[in-house]
């Protein structure tokens, strides 16, 4: 990296959720300003850990494309509304891509002041 660089402005989200809940989830994202689109895999199936056991479940997976500064905003909202007690919501920098999505992208969600 070199110093000083802007990180860049976009990222994916991803999220996991109960089927059933995936639908209600992204379409709140996306009325609400935080994502300006979300693709739902209807059926993943994950292996984790918890409380000490393995657990495996089937589950539709969010890809969540917003803003960068809209993250920590697009986090709470996704824990609010989840019905997990820690629900997954990880993200990795759109590092390039068509300029007009970008564009798209940017015109089709909120500003980090939600305006």
């Amino acid at each position: 990296d070199e110093e000083g660089a802007e990180p860049p402005p976009f990222v994916v989200v991803w999220v996991t959720a109960p089927g059933p809940e995936s639908q209600s989830l992204a379409s709140k994202l996306v009325e609400g300003g935080l994502a300006a689109c979300v693709n739902i895999v209807p059926s993943v199936q994950s292996v984790y850990t918890w409380n000490g056991k393995t657990e495996v479940e089937e589950e539709a997976l969010l890809m969540v494309k917003t803003r960068a500064a809209l993250l920590p905003e697009l986090t709470e909202f996704v824990k609010s509304e989840h019905s997990y007690e820690v629900p997954e919501t990880i993200a990795a920098s759109i590092v390039g891509g068509s300029a007009a999505y970008l564009d798209w992208l940017k015109a089709s969600t909120r500003s980090e002041k939600g305006e």
